[in-house]
């Protein structure tokens, strides 16, 4: 399993709609509202054989009121 995290920065007023679609895809365990560069952070979790890079292409930076997003890959929880 890996696990990682997409920052997000949405178009000016497009945050709720954007968590709202991230949610309704139901492929983010976690969602969170933040202040700073990025209105949004969503927390992934897929199997090993999955390509990170294809997976936030398709499935996150496909919704067209996103503007730019910043990938932390993890390697251990703690």
């Amino acid at each position: 399993m890996q696990t990682f995290f997409v920052e997000i920065k949405c178009k000016l007023g497009r945050t709720y709609s954007v968590a709202s679609k991230l949610a309704d895809r139901e492929i983010a365990s976690e969602i969170y509202s933040t202040a700073g560069n990025y209105d949004i952070l969503a927390k992934f979790h897929v199997d090993d054989e999955v390509d990170i890079g294809h997976f936030i292409a398709e499935n996150v930076q496909s919704i067209d009121e996103i503007a730019d997003t910043h990938t932390i890959i993890t390697f251990k929880a703690f």
